[in-house]
This record gives structure tokens, sequence and C-alpha cells, in this order.
């Protein structure tokens, strides 16, 4: 039986890492939470984020993941040492991943404010490549305007221009999409970024990465498989959110091309909505 693969976000936008992991591994059982309720978590506090890192990682354990992918970059910076202490099983990082793919040493990084004021990206790549220089910036309009689906709002194309000013200025060659929502955001922003500055979407390396993690647990990495699945990936997967389940549904579909069904359910915490 395959390993069931956990992956969470605070809404809409860890589904453009779910995209990849059915890309790549379409006989993989996936279970996807939304903690719509508490969208955004990226103006949120430290204590916030790390507080429902721990809540919702406990959340995934007694569901029975076999393996997790954080598939939100504000908890990934916040929190993955507390999804690490808490899941008991390996969890797939965004930012790791992403660093340790990139092959440029003038880097942009687009991320919500907590994660750029977290500096995140900037350790990780450095890391890898300690020559790179790295500029961070927080975009707080983004995930409102992606999550209430006004991607052709003048006023989002005008807060883009304002984000990419910093980073145009650098002269960066590569922009890292730091923020699960972004890469719905991919049309608009290569149009306002010179032709040859790369934008990387970091649920590729993540995805990429779960394929040898899920063979060392005994499983079978799908992207080897020949063959149909048994049954379409979106069949294979339950999603639970928050927040009012419909809600979610309706605004998924444009994201996943058909009606996911979605359950609501209720995480105890303190850590409430705006």
């Amino acid at each position: 039986m395959s390993l069931l693969v956990g992956l969470f976000d605070s809404g809409l936008g860890g589904l453009t890492v779910l995209r990849q992991v059915h890309a790549l591994y379409p006989h993989s059982p996936c279970l996807y939470l939304g903690d719509t309720a508490r969208v955004p978590y990226g103006q949120r506090t430290t204590e916030d984020i790390r507080a429902i890192a721990a809540e919702v990682v406990h959340w995934m354990r007694l569901q029975g993941v076999g393996v997790m992918v954080m598939a939100c970059n504000t908890s990934n910076a916040l929190a993955l040492d507390v999804a690490v202490s808490e899941a008991g099983v390996p969890v797939v990082g965004l930012i790791d991943s992403t660093a340790s793919e990139l092959n440029s040493d003038h880097v942009g990084v687009l991320a919500t404010p907590a994660t750029a004021a977290s500096g995140a990206y900037r350790r990780a790549i450095q890391a890898c490549r300690p020559s790179a220089r790295v500029v961070e910036v927080g975009c707080p309009a983004f995930v409102p305007h992606i999550e209430a689906g006004q991607l052709e709002a003048p006023a989002l194309r005008r807060a883009a221009r304002d984000y990419l000013e910093p980073l145009l200025a650098a002269h960066v060659d590569t922009v890292v999409l730091g923020c699960t929502h972004y890469p719905l955001l991919r049309p608009l922003l290569a149009e306002l970024l010179p032709p040859d500055v790369e934008l990387v979407n970091p649920a590729v390396a993540a995805a990429q990465r779960l394929g040898p993690l899920l063979a060392s647990l005994g499983d079978s990495p799908e992207v080897d498989l020949g063959g149909d699945p048994a049954a379409p990936p979106l069949e294979r997967t339950r999603f639970c959110v928050t927040g009012p389940a419909e809600d979610f549904a309706a605004a998924a579909t444009t994201w996943l091309g058909s009606r996911p069904t979605v359950r609501t359910v209720s995480l105890q915490s303190q850590v409430r909505a705006f």
C-alpha cells in the first residue's frame, strides 16, 4: 500500500504543490489540509505560526500520514523545526529543497512578510551558495488578492510593480516565488520582469525530493511506474479545511480543473482567525 502523503497550507496556495505531487506520483494517496479559518499566515506573529504548525502536524499525524510536505513557505520559514519534532514521519520543506537546486548568485525572493522578515530563504540559499546575493521582499497584498480570485485587479498590478522594484534594482536573474500562492501570478510577473529572468516555483523542487524519500521508506516512486493510476489523483486525495468547505471547493475548482469534495475539520487552537 502506498504511503499517505500529507500536505498543509493556510489556504489555496498549497494546491500548487499538490498539483506537482499529482503530476509526478499519480498513484500516491494524498491528504490536503487548508487552514482557511486562519488565512493569511504571512502577517501573523512567529508565535502564532509555530503554535498553528504544531497543531496541524499533530492532526496530520493522527490521520496516519507517512510523509509530510510543508506546502506553506511561511510555516516552513518559521516552524520547520516544530514540524520535524512533532511529525513522527519525514518532513519535506519547500525552502531547503529550492535552495539546493538554484544555480544563480543573483537571487530575488518574493514572499509573505513573515517569510521575508525571517531571512529563511537567504540563509538556505547562502548555505548552498555562499557567494549568492539574495534580496527578499515581503508582499502583503498578494495572498488576499489571490484568495479572492482577483488576479486581474489593477491594485494587484500596482503592488507587483512596487514589490519588483528592489529586485530589478539589484539586477537579479532569478526570482523565487516564495509563497505557494504566487505561481498563480507567473503571467503577471513574467510580463513585468525582463525576459531573461527565471521564475522559480519551489513546489517543483519539493515534489522532486519526495520521490527518493518515498523510495527510501519502501514505497515505489511513482515517476518510475508505467500505466495509469487506478483512480484519478483527485479521487485519491482527501481535502479538509478549517473554514467553510463549499467556499474552498468552489475556489479550488479553478486551481485543480475540477471540483474537489471537501470537508471541514475543527482544530482546537487558541490561535484564532483575524
